[in-house]
């Protein structure tokens, strides 16, 4: 069977063999003559099996025909993440480059401008992710009364990221008469129970099993140790066979470490993860499509329906805490019908989810063991561990050592004890300790005699010095107060003449002078101790 047995025009098939495609996916096949119909449809499929064209080209048939108004889209695409939105994007503009249809794409991290100005014209496909598409609901920018087909893809994705909640209340907005796809790799409860709530009688449709792995991926588990897993890694990614490799990781940090060490090693490598922005997210994808880069260490952002041509591996670098990671993750290799090699690498503390992912899809995956492996593989071998050089064991200590530091400990606190009662003894009992050492002859050394001079000194009080005493109580003879005491300073007695007692004042010297802020000195008190301000007064009365 090829596309010009699905029923879809001529200018839709001239698109799709300018791709390169010529004969329909199974899951192609079985969903598009349906949408044409106008039926709504339940898809369970397995990532890389060419769902997006299965909703993709019909839609453009069936957008062809009607024209689009202002703020109101006729039809919607919901997507849960933005590369998988830009994506789809991109293949309305490759498949419908033959169609004159408007596009707008809603997703966060860029510029709401140029959204709102697309939908201000009017726009044939809105395709948004549902954080965005929900802000401008709120801002009261977009209408969805007009919206005729609406498309849910990644269904089981969404669940994952808690947009169940927004989605219920998206299609609350919707006309009630509209045909509803619902794309999904697996169906757990509540997509099951969204589809029973929203969809008129849909058809199922499964090409696969779900939680199933594609049969042209070749799956292998590395057992090796955490701290292995880079020089394991770097010793893959040089084999001739790796032409272009994703590798995942759990954490971001663990993206930009392992992107860090790979550019070291002079590897054509990039990042792609949830904390960069959305440009240098596209730019980085729109390198490794080009081939400016063949190595892309990435998160789980880029797991699901990211479709790179040619990739030849996928590497767990950390196993998938989820299944179903597991099954989004490999399906970037093996895609279109081409085959693939997968390795995980298992720590032992991932031996839990390993076996979570060989329960879901129902198989055991082969481990390496060194032999009956692919050739990328076949020449790796884990690093075995370096002996380390034993050093010599120290000497075991004697019970001399052994002894010696606490002797030592023992004999300053003694000396320390012992300090001050030596000092406070007179010298002369000195004399019975060198007589008790029994082991020194009398003749070698003989006992120091006493000091007869220390001892009277000991005994008689120091006499006070002859010359304190006086000194206290007489005072000096040439001092000006020497006259008159400190408590009760002698008054001069009053003079009969007080003009001439001032006139005196005035002309003697003053013996304390103080200076004024201009520099100038001035007279304080005198000998008798009168102001000097009083004597002004004295000599205009003089004149």
């Amino acid at each position: 069977m090829s596309f010009s047995d699905l029923g879809l025009s001529d200018a839709l098939l001239r698109a799709v063999a300018d791709s390169g495609y010529d004969t329909p996916t199974p899951i192609q096949r079985q969903a598009i003559p349906s949408v044409l119909m106008g039926k709504d449809i339940i898809a369970i499929a397995q990532t890389g099996t060419g769902k997006t064209a299965s909703f993709v080209l019909p839609m453009i048939d069936i957008l062809a025909e009607g024209r689009s108004r202002a703020l109101m889209p006729r039809s919607l695409i919901l997507e849960p993440t933005r590369e998988l939105a830009q994506q789809v994007a991109e293949n309305f503009e490759k498949y419908g480059k033959n169609h004159k249809l408007s596009m707008a794409l809603l997703i966060g991290g860029v510029s709401m401008g140029d959204q709102l100005a697309a939908l201000e014209k009017g726009v044939d496909v809105l395709i948004a992710t549902p954080g965005r598409l929900m802000d401008l609901f709120a801002r009261g920018k977009i209408l969805l009364s007009g919206c005729a087909m609406l498309v849910i893809d990644e269904a089981d994705r969404m669940l994952d990221m808690g947009f169940i909640p927004d989605i219920e209340t998206i299609c609350s907005k919707l006309p009630r008469s509209r045909q509803t796809l619902l794309f999904s790799a697996t169906m757990p409860p509540p997509i099951k129970k969204l589809a029973d709530q929203f969809m008129d009688s849909p058809k199922s449709i499964e090409v696969a099993r779900a939680a199933s792995t594609n049969t042209n991926i070749t799956q292998w588990v590395v057992e090796t140790p955490s701290r292995d897993k880079r020089e394991l890694l770097r010793s893959i990614l040089r084999q001739d066979e790796v032409t272009t490799a994703i590798i995942f990781c759990n954490k971001k940090t663990t993206v930009r470490e392992l992107c860090d060490t790979l550019k070291r090693a002079r590897l054509p490598v990039g990042q792609i993860h949830g904390d960069m922005e959305q440009a240098d997210r596209i730019r980085e994808l729109d390198r490794f499509k080009s081939g400016a880069i063949t190595i892309l260490v990435a998160s789980d952002v880029a797991a699901r329906g990211l479709d790179v041509p040619g990739v030849s591996h996928v590497i767990n670098y950390d196993m998938p805490w989820h299944p179903d990671d597991y099954v989004h993750r490999i399906g970037r290799t093996g895609r279109a019908g081409r085959t693939g090699i997968a390795y995980s690498f298992a720590a032992p503390d991932d031996a839990e989810n390993l076996a979570n992912i060989e329960k879901l899809t129902r198989q055991k995956i082969p481990r390496w063991t060194g032999s009956g492996t692919p050739a990328p593989i076949a020449a790796v071998a884990a690093p075995e561990p370096v002996a380390a050089p034993v050093a010599a064991a120290p000497p075991a200590p004697t019970e001399a050592s052994a002894e010696a530091p606490e002797k030592r400990k023992r004999d300053r606190k003694r000396r320390g004890s012992e300090k001050p009662a030596r000092d406070r003894a007179p010298r002369a009992e000195a004399a019975p300790a060198a007589e008790a050492a029994p082991e020194r002859a009398p003749a070698e050394r003989a006992p120091r005699p006493p000091r007869p001079e220390r001892a009277p000194r000991a005994e008689t009080p120091r006499a006070p010095r002859p010359d304190r005493a006086p000194r206290a109580e007489a005072p000096r003879a040439d001092s000006p107060r020497a006259e008159a005491p400190r408590t009760e300073p002698k008054r001069p007695a009053p003079a009969r003449d007080p003009l001439a007692s001032y006139r005196a004042l005035a002309t003697q010297a003053p013996t304390r002078h103080r200076t004024d802020d201009d520099g100038e000195a001035f007279i304080g008190f005198g000998p008798e101790g009168v102001p000097s301000f009083l004597s002004h007064p004295i000599r205009q009365a003089a004149k």
